[in-house]
């Protein structure tokens, strides 16, 4: 029998604390974390133990890691595995939380937000630049404008739906219940204009013009899938 395993993560931005449950709930199998893994975590098999697991979002240099190692071993928090800036501990249940008010809960956000929004924003400029391309232009620079903006397309709307998620939940805590709102919103508008945009834009008696189209969609409707199940997914655990 495998003494490892690997489960799937449900996104740290959408679902810290249901992976958080979840890794208790298989180290109570006696599968416990050993390491991020691509998409989620890697188990090894150990003896069943009751361990509260917690995330922290944090860049550290190589002179600061050993102290802030030994400040959260010193409350009772052990690290288990990092990835980047984002550090995986566990802890025995009645262990004061890492984040134990509102402030430095919205200081978790911020620092798992502020490195990601600047990509996000680079990319939503050059989708934007490429997709304007793409309906000024014919030919051949018309199609290496439509694959850049395809395939940029596809990378900037999960990276700008995270980022948005992660500030979101940031303004929950903090109560800014309008721009929770607002945020909620602009992914789907996005999607509908890019909807809009091509169908406006693309010369539908070109057969470069339908095939650009069926691609655009292919990721498109996916993508706005994937995001109504994530909603669904973030509305059936609050209910639980």
């Amino acid at each position: 029998m495998s003494q490892t395993k690997y489960i799937t993560s449900g996104g740290l931005a959408f679902a810290e604390e249901r992976d958080m449950e979840k890794l208790r709930r298989y180290s109570l199998k006696g599968w416990h974390v050993k390491s991020f893994a691509f998409m989620g975590y890697l188990l090894e098999k150990g003896q069943s133990d009751d361990y509260i697991y917690s995330v922290d979002y944090r860049t550290l240099k190589e002179e600061e890691r050993e102290e802030y190692v030994d400040l959260l071993a010193s409350s009772g928090w052990t690290l288990v595995s990092s990835n980047s800036d984002i550090h995986l501990f566990r802890a025995l249940p009645g262990t004061k939380p890492i984040y134990s008010d509102r402030e430095t809960v919205v200081e978790k956000h911020q620092h798992l937000g502020n490195p990601l929004k600047w990509i996000a924003l680079s990319l939503l400029v050059l989708t934007a630049i490429t997709w304007t391309g793409s309906s000024l232009s014919s030919g051949v620079p018309m199609i290496s404008f439509a694959i850049a903006a395809i395939s940029l397309s596809a990378i900037t709307i999960p990276i700008l739906w995270t980022v948005l998620t992660i500030f979101k939940n940031k303004w929950v805590v903090e109560e800014k219940y309008r721009l929770v709102t607002m945020t909620s919103a602009i992914v789907p508008l996005f999607l509908v204009g890019c909807l809009l945009f091509i169908f406006y834009s693309t010369n539908l008696n070109n057969p470069m013009g339908i095939l650009f189209s069926m691609v655009a969609g292919a990721i498109i409707v996916p993508t706005t899938i994937w995001i109504i199940q994530s909603l669904l997914q973030n509305r059936k655990g609050k209910k639980a």
